[in-house]
């Protein structure tokens, strides 16, 4: 009985783990409300929801990325073409959308509250440990997305795991027995660690300029943005006491002390004035605004260029964002305020993206020429010695002992690990997701007596997976799907 789970022991793992296949792909989030749908682009339409271009081409982006890995970036289009990728990306889509006519028709939502909750659990907007707004801001705009959509993305990927969730699946006592029996299978074996430490690669221009030929397309340059500029500085003056008591009294509201009470004038004083500068810094910056767009700008005023892009920006991202949606019809920018000045923009060219030489791409490309040689290198090395390596000798070892694997870190134990038991191989190696790679070779099987595992999150999924599967299947039945584009 070990041995034909030994044999058939990667297809029985593969099995307990169809469950990850997630219905809902990675999204973005912020606070807003979300609306299932964009009439003039939708392409497709299930149920009550419909789906747009631009969710279609953020899939496949998902997925062509997830295959680019995968392939250790190797994956091109034509890969792409034969994996039926954009096929793949719709059928998500649409498995989304099946789910979210579930959730509809059982009057589920989402809340701003369990979105925001969900939006500071995400460490990729942490500053200093803690969820910061203009962190999230600047990750979105570094991203290219907009975040009223990423929000909605969010929340829709929120609304799709409530209701998964609410479907809950447990498992019995004979199908905890089954899966026990099969992750007590446990491996005696050498194994050893190679890197590519010691791997010298040439990286003269002899070796790296026909790698550069292969992969010139991926070395673009920025997007660039000629503008001219008027920079208003921040006004400062002494105004009237009439004026200054007649913006208290108009605007008192804006004078609060720390427990929210209403300043009197004379604590208030230095505050007006403050608000008064700007007020007369933004009106002067409106009025030079009107007039440039006029041709009609009063003569001292300086009126300066510059050129910029999306790393190399003197306005800071919020302006930025602002300016790459100008065109030359419609080229004035209303002035933004960047570090206390006000500037009123112009835009005059835009010079698109374009493959870069070799001498400007090769800071760029040399660091990824010498990790994909040392891939190709370590590969053959590993090919070579896998007959013939002496390694450490361990215990009998199940798929849960990644600890007595000490010279692996504990985490590249249990990924490789993980794939050990896995795979049909007496003899073979093993790379890990940090480039490394371990040879081994299975000495020896049994099954050991099995007291601490818990099998049941392993059904649990598995039963998850098939039910989904049905869920999904019954749901197409229920719903209606039109498609109106051709060739998906």
């Amino acid at each position: 009985m070990i041995q034909w789970m030994q044999r058939h022991k990667k297809y029985l793992i593969i099995t307990i783990w169809i469950s990850t296949i997630a219905f809902v792909g990675a999204g973005f989030v912020g606070w807003g409300q979300y609306s299932y749908g964009d009439k003039a682009g939708s392409i497709a339409k299930v149920g009550d929801v419909e789906i747009t271009m631009g969710e279609l081409q953020k899939s496949y982006s998902n997925l062509y990325s997830q295959y680019n890995q995968m392939f250790q970036g190797n994956f091109d289009e034509e890969k792409a073409k034969s994996f039926g990728l954009r096929k793949q990306a719709l059928k998500q889509l649409i498995n989304q959308s099946l789910i979210i006519n579930l959730a509809l028709s059982y009057d589920l939502e989402v809340s701003d509250k369990e979105l925001l909750n969900e939006i500071r659990t995400q460490s990729y907007f942490f500053k200093d440990g803690v969820f910061n707004k203009e962190i999230y801001k600047e990750v979105l705009f570094r991203n290219k997305r907009n975040i009223k959509e990423y929000e909605a993305d969010m929340k829709k990927e929120l609304l799709i795991r409530k209701t998964l969730t609410l479907l809950s699946v447990k498992a019995s006592k004979n199908e905890e027995s089954i899966i026990d029996t099969i992750i007590s299978i446990a491996d005696k074996i050498d194994y050893k660690v190679i890197s590519d430490e010691h791997i010298n690669i040439d990286s003269s221009d002899a070796f790296l300029e026909p790698y550069w030929e292969t992969q010139k397309q991926n070395f673009m340059s920025e997007v660039e943005y000629e503008v001219e500029y008027i920079k208003q500085e921040q006004i400062s003056k002494k105004y009237e006491e009439s004026k200054i008591v007649k913006y208290y009294s108009e605007n008192k509201t804006h004078f609060k002390d720390s427990s929210s009470k209403i300043l009197p004038l004379e604590d208030a004083r230095d505050s007006v004035v403050v608000e008064l500068n700007n007020k007369a810094t933004k009106d002067a910056a409106l009025r030079n605004y009107v007039a440039y767009k006029k041709d009609k700008l009063k003569e001292g005023v300086e009126v300066s260029s510059t050129t910029i892009s999306a790393s190399n920006n003197m306005f800071g991202s919020e302006a930025f964002s602002k300016i790459y949606k100008l065109s030359l019809a419609s080229p004035y920018l209303k002035p933004v305020i960047v570090d206390g000045r006000y500037y009123t923009l112009k835009l005059l060219k835009v010079n698109p993206s374009k493959i870069k030489s070799f001498q400007e791409a090769k800071k760029d490309i040399l660091p990824i020429f010498i990790k994909e040689q040392k891939r190709v290198k370590l590969l053959e090395l590993a090919k070579n010695s896998l007959e013939s390596f002496k390694g450490v000798t361990t215990d009998f070892i199940r798929n849960s002992d990644a600890i007595k694997l000490t010279i692996l870190k504990e985490d590249e134990a249990k990924e490789f690990l993980a794939s050990l038991f896995s795979s049909k191989e007496k003899r073979g190696f093993i790379v890990l997701k940090n480039g490394n790679i371990v040879l081994y070779n299975i000495l020896e099987q049994k099954l050991l007596s099995n007291t601490n595992t818990n099998p049941n999150n392993s059904i649990v999924r598995l039963k998850s997976a098939l039910f989904n599967e049905g869920l999904i299947k019954n749901l197409k039945n229920k719903y209606k799907t039109e498609i109106f584009i051709e060739g998906l």
